[in-house]
């Protein structure tokens, strides 16, 4: 086997998941990183992160693992998904080094936003995380607002709304704060938008595909053409965070998603 050193050389300069183990295979701790082999290469700079904790992790590491991702988004929802699966220890003791933030529907609504939230509890919502990185995590949610036409007004201003907002008027909300749109119709928006923060976003394209053809079908081109603008501003946004990412033959780990 390879001595640490000349894996972390070989390690991709690529955006992805890291898998550090210990001796026996176990994983001690699972990051992401935009470039992999300077994210990595960082643990062994002792005025790199100066974290308490990684004093311990460091001379245990003696194999890192490594899974490519095309995207941003893909590598902040893989490391969440195989951090949930391995429950690796250092990823427990650094937690109380960072800020950690979860994604939050509030499915009792009848029309719900999407929030950050610090702790996940059991209301009936549903959460996407938590994620370890806050700043990724807000901008995903910036991405998503220009994408999913959804409100993001607080309950107050929602309840006592008599006209639609700004928002409405540039086509970034459906306007249900004046009855603009059935539940079933934002509850169609709700589901993309679960789909986009899944990664899973083959079957939010289809999804969106179907709905511009029934709603040709029914006539309701209005209607067709908001969906074929989301359509293209997914596309773009796809684009956007795939297009300086270096092309992989690595194999990925399957997505496993809260239901």
């Amino acid at each position: 086997m390879p001595t640490l050193e000349e894996q972390i050389q070989n390690l991709p300069a690529s955006q992805g998941v890291y898998l550090m183990e210990d001796e026996g295979g176990n994983i001690l701790y699972i990051g992401k990183a935009k470039s992999l082999r300077h994210r990595v290469r960082t643990y062994f700079d002792s005025t790199a992160d100066a974290r308490y904790s990684l004093r311990f992790l460091v001379p245990k590491i003696h194999r890192v693992d490594t899974i490519l991702t095309d995207t941003e988004q893909e590598a902040l929802i893989l490391e969440n998904t195989l951090i949930k699966k391995h429950k690796p220890r250092y990823n427990i003791n650094l937690k109380d080094d960072k800020t950690y933030f979860s994604l939050r529907f509030a499915l009792k609504d009848d029309f719900p936003r999407l929030t950050l939230v610090r702790k996940i509890k059991k209301d009936g919502a549903r959460y996407f995380g938590p994620f370890s990185s806050s700043a990724a995590v807000k901008e995903t949610l910036k991405v998503l607002h220009q994408v999913f036409p959804l409100r993001t007004c607080r309950e107050t201003n929602f309840r006592n709304r008599s006209r639609p907002c700004l928002n409405f008027q540039i086509k970034k909300c459906l306007g249900p704060c004046c009855g603009l749109v059935s539940r079933e119709k934002y509850a169609d928006w709700v589901q993309g938008a679960a789909l986009f923060l899944e990664g899973k976003n083959t079957q939010l394209l289809k999804l969106l595909r179907d709905r511009m053809r029934s709603a040709s079908k029914e006539l309701n081109f209005e209607e067709a053409a908001r969906i074929r603008d989301r359509i293209q501003a997914v596309e773009q946004t796809l684009f956007k965070s795939s297009s300086s990412a270096a092309a992989s033959s690595s194999a990925t780990s399957p997505f496993i998603f809260p239901a």
